[in-house]
Formats: structure tokens, sequence, C-alpha cells
């Protein structure tokens, strides 16, 4: 879980539209990317982004360690 100040200032880095927090990823809605979070640390590189529908074919789960 993402601390709720950092969820308040974060933005997808592609479109700097608003994220929102769906399983192990932050999901931004408008490019369709999910973003994995690793220990509660989210990984806002848009090469490591994952397409919306991998991470729901996945259940919003990955298997990525630090």
């Amino acid at each position: 879980m993402i601390d709720r100040k950092l969820m308040s200032i974060l933005a997808c880095p592609k479109c700097k539209g608003d994220v929102k927090e769906k399983g192990m990823f932050l999901m931004c809605s408008k490019c369709r990317l999910a973003y994995p979070c690793l220990g509660g640390v989210p990984d806002m590189l848009i090469e490591d982004a994952w397409p919306v529908e991998k991470a729901e074919k996945a259940g919003f789960r990955h298997n990525i360690k630090l």
C-alpha cells in the first residue's frame, strides 16, 4: 500500500494524469499504463510500465523483486 501523502502528489510520468492504486500497481486510466509497486515504492519509469491489459490478465499482481 502506498502512503496517502505520496499518492496525493504522484502523477503519470507520460501524460501527467492521475494514478490510482490497483493491486500491486499504480494505474493511469488515460494512458492505459500500470506502473508496478515494489515493496510500497512505485516504479514510475515509463519503460517499466505494463499495458493495463497485461496487468489485468495478471490480476494486478507481479513477481518483480527489488
